[in-house]
């Protein structure tokens, strides 16, 4: 590969200022003020990356364009305080004019581009993130911010971000060893916006190396995942997706993996202190599926602490909970069986509960269509320990049509576990 400083990567003057000069003239007429709790300037930060006009050094404004490009690109798929007043035609102009800085610099893809500036354009992010980091001996961010502005970690978290985007798999693999100690460090700032940044680019990472790749850095990976669980409620979503996603496909062939017991204990505590969070529990329901699958009958181990909130979220005000709760719940039944568990009882008589309270639902034939499935494959499962649990329920007036409907089924040989 070649250096950053080979004269592949040194363009023309003419060149620079053909792919530079229409960027600089949007981002000058873009409207931009600087908001009153900075000091820097976002806008001149960017302004400061464009090439002057007689480059000296063309390898490194070649790069320092790249990084102006890669920032203002990014602002098309982010809503971020630090980007919002990006309008989209500059952003599209920078996404256009990274495209031709690849074709000038002789990439036919811009992957290539950004696997080549690699070795010098993501150790600078990294460093620029890391410089208003809070160290070990510091109180707070105070005196991290003092060291460095927190915004020029927060353009570098969205450079970096978008960076990375641009290369998926396999050629992602070739640059891992840059790339996730740089996401690393994003996650270990103080800022949420930094920190966002850092989880979207380790979902990207998770989905486009293999395991093999992610092996050699699972263990700083998931304890970075364990220990980001603890984030604000904005960044709760990020962080479980992006938890599920490395736990899986790192750990996947082995179940009673610690980090299983590890990542899943900091979570359901997070959700047994906020039971209520609507907003956590569905973030939750939606993404945790796939360790359901991996770790199998050690679920078994969690039971209490996963059915005391199912039995809670089971009878929520919003549907959308209840249904997720009923998927999640389908799943746990089928990889367990719910095997010498004290929660059949219990189970059928929420699951009944429920049934009667979906009269009033605006999702009740759905909900219901999820009870009726579920006793059947109860019925299935458990055989006398259902039967027994069923029969308190079957003179029931309310329940005439769940009735109905179950006796209607062919009779079915239960699979006692």
């Amino acid at each position: 590969m070649a250096s950053p400083s080979d004269p592949v990567f040194s363009l023309p003057a003419a060149h620079l200022a053909r792919i530079s000069d229409p960027i600089r003239d949007l981002l000058s007429r873009a409207p931009y003020e600087t908001p009153q709790q900075s000091s820097v300037s976002i806008k001149s930060l960017l302004q400061s990356l464009l090439p002057p006009q007689n480059p000296q050094q063309a390898h490194r404004e070649t790069t320092n364009l790249l990084l102006c490009l890669a920032a203002l690109s990014s602002a098309a798929s982010s809503d971020s305080p630090t980007l919002y007043w990006i309008p989209k035609p500059l952003s599209s102009a920078a996404d256009s004019a990274f495209r031709d800085l690849s074709l000038a610099l002789r990439f036919s893809e811009t992957h290539q581009l950004v696997a080549a500036l690699a070795a010098v354009v993501l150790p600078e992010i990294k460093g620029v993130i890391r410089r208003s980091c809070v160290d070990e001996t510091e109180d707070d961010f105070t005196a991290a911010s003092a060291r460095a502005p927190v915004e020029e970690a927060l353009v570098a978290a969205h450079q970096f971000r978008w960076l990375v985007s641009q290369v998926g798999y396999p050629h992602l693999g070739s640059i891992c060893a840059m790339v996730i100690p740089c996401a690393l460090t994003a996650l270990d700032h103080w800022s949420p916006e930094v920190k966002e940044q850092g989880m979207h680019s380790l979902i990207h990472i998770g989905k486009n190396l293999n395991a093999a790749e992610l092996g050699w850095y699972e263990e700083p990976i998931l304890d970075a995942c364990c220990r980001n669980i603890a984030s604000s409620d904005e960044l709760w979503q990020c962080v479980v997706e992006m938890s599920v996603l490395l736990l899986t496909c790192t750990q996947r062939r082995n179940p009673r993996s610690y980090w299983f017991e590890r990542i899943l204990g900091e979570m359901l505590g997070h959700l047994e202190r906020q039971p209520l969070n609507k907003e956590r529990r569905i973030a939750w329901l939606l993404h945790i599926e796939p360790v359901f699958d991996a770790m199998g009958l050690v679920l078994l181990a969690h039971f209490r602490r996963i059915f005391s909130l199912f039995f809670q979220w089971m009878h929520a005000d919003d549907d959308r909970t209840v249904l997720l709760v009923m998927q999640r719940l389908h799943s746990i039944i089928k990889l367990t069986w719910i095997r010498k568990s004290p929660y059949i009882d219990r189970l059928v008589d929420e699951l009944i509960l429920l049934y009667k309270e979906a009269a009033t639902r605006k999702s009740r034939e759905v909900i219901r269509s999820h009870i009726l499935h579920m006793l059947i494959f109860l019925q299935k499962s458990k055989g006398l320990q259902f039967e027994m649990s069923w029969k308190k329920h079957e003179n029931d007036p309310d329940l005439t049509q769940l009735i109905s409907s179950f006796a209607e089924l062919p009779i079915e040989t239960p699979m006692n576990g």
